[in-house]
């Protein structure tokens, strides 16, 4: 079809072909719904799930490259790049139209490396790390790091996937209130059923796909390394995490002949886990908190005994020995006092090596330091400094110089 307007017949057959390429998307590919739009280069997309796309482009690309294109704007969604680059500009303190043209070029670059081939055909234009020099496999965020605008990139001034590429607003999109858009539960959604799709059948995914799989809805915190330091702590003490076991005789057995000495066995830190649940946390950051507890679980080598969680707002409420973190119940709603839920779990029969806090931080703190180590895990809240749920003139105080503190995104 030419002159007569968007030939979805030709569209939706790229999208059937992209369906069949890369199965695993399916659920997010028919979730983009198709607007029709002469003023976008290609095809783009917003934050809110519709494809705007150009009849002009749809006439003149094959069927095989449309596909690719569908693969392409879909993962931009799924990657979060609009989110991701908006949260690079303001720690970087990026403005302008031109370095939003930066972020979606490092944007098709974190995409491209691994959406063409296997039944896809890459446009003509498409970028990828080669065409700037750069190396495979990165992020948008380490891309953004080794390239600048210049001669490599004069050839791209008219690349633009829309806002969902790069979380910059464009003349063409509806809007939040407009038709057709998907609501932020409704994304949501989507990620996670492809996500499941991934993991549940990892080997029909490229290696960037397993790897958003598993950090789609839950960040990385780096809980290892932040309770390496504990855990070296609590071997180290004196009877601290001593057990013998007769699975590894002892070397010293050797020098008593007929005799097997067990060997000495350290375990890992005790960790006990404080949930702030009073009004000012969110039910995504209380899921967001689950998640984080069985990330801290894989941190101790999966030992679910040597883990406890209490939800606390202004009480301590009951401490949960961890069975499975997602059928645990988060008691709570009030106001917000961490300290109760420090003390209660430091008197503990077994007390812990570490503990961890999760929380907004609207709380008071320990005055003294506890006997074991500690980490904070901050809710990520662009406000937290000057909000609170009773007083918005509250100055929260800051965690303490004693714990470790980390973001949680």
């Amino acid at each position: 079809m030419t002159g007569g307007g968007l030939d979805r017949d030709k569209l939706f057959a790229a999208r059937l072909q992209a369906v069949r390429a890369r199965p695993f998307l399916a659920t997010a590919l028919f979730a983009l719904h198709a607007v029709e739009s002469p003023r976008v280069p290609t095809m783009a997309v917003d934050r809110h799930w519709r494809c705007y796309v150009s009849p002009w482009f749809v006439d003149r690309t094959p069927v095989e490259e449309l596909a690719g294109v569908w693969v392409h704007e879909v993962s931009h969604l799924l990657r979060d790049h609009h989110g991701r680059g908006d949260r690079f500009a303001r720690r970087h303190g990026l403005t302008g139209a031109a370095e939003r043209l930066r972020m979606n070029i490092a944007a098709d670059c974190e995409i491209n490396d691994d959406v063409y081939g296997d039944g896809l055909a890459a446009p003509e234009g498409a970028v990828r790390p080669a065409t700037l020099g750069l190396p495979e496999g990165k992020l948008m965020e380490e891309y953004l790091r080794l390239f600048r605008l210049g001669p490599r990139t004069q050839d791209l001034a008219w690349l633009d996937c829309g806002s969902g590429s790069d979380g910059l607003d464009r003349e063409w999109d509806i809007g939040p209130d407009g038709a057709h858009g998907l609501s932020e539960q409704e994304r949501d959604a989507v990620r996670f059923r492809v996500a499941q799709g991934i993991t549940g059948r990892p080997g029909h995914a490229p290696k960037a796909w397993k790897r958003w799989a598993e950090e789609a809805f839950h960040p990385p915190q780096a809980w290892r390394d932040l309770l390496g330091a504990a855990v070296r702590s609590a071997v180290s003490g004196a009877g601290a995490g001593d057990d013998y076991s007769y699975g590894r005789p002892s070397r010293r057995s050797a020098g008593l002949p007929g005799v097997i000495l067990p060997s000495l066995r350290r375990r890992p830190p005790r960790v006990s886990v404080v949930i702030d649940t009073s009004a000012s946390v969110s039910d995504a950051e209380l899921g967001s908190a689950l998640l984080e507890v069985s990330a801290i679980t894989r941190a101790v080598g999966g030992r679910r005994d040597l883990v406890t969680v209490l939800s606390c707002d202004a009480a301590a409420r009951v401490v949960h020995p961890l069975c499975r973190a997602e059928g645990m119940t988060l008691v709570g709603g009030g106001g917000t006092d961490l300290r109760t839920g420090f003390d209660r779990a430091l008197r503990m029969p077994h007390p812990p090596d570490v503990v961890v806090a999760l929380t907004d931080g609207q709380t008071p703190w320990p005055s003294a330091q506890p006997s074991c180590r500690t980490v904070v895990g901050l809710f990520d809240r662009p406000d937290r400094d000057s909000w609170h749920e009773n007083d918005p003139d509250h100055v929260p105080d800051t965690p303490p110089a004693w714990a470790r503190v980390v973001d949680i995104g």
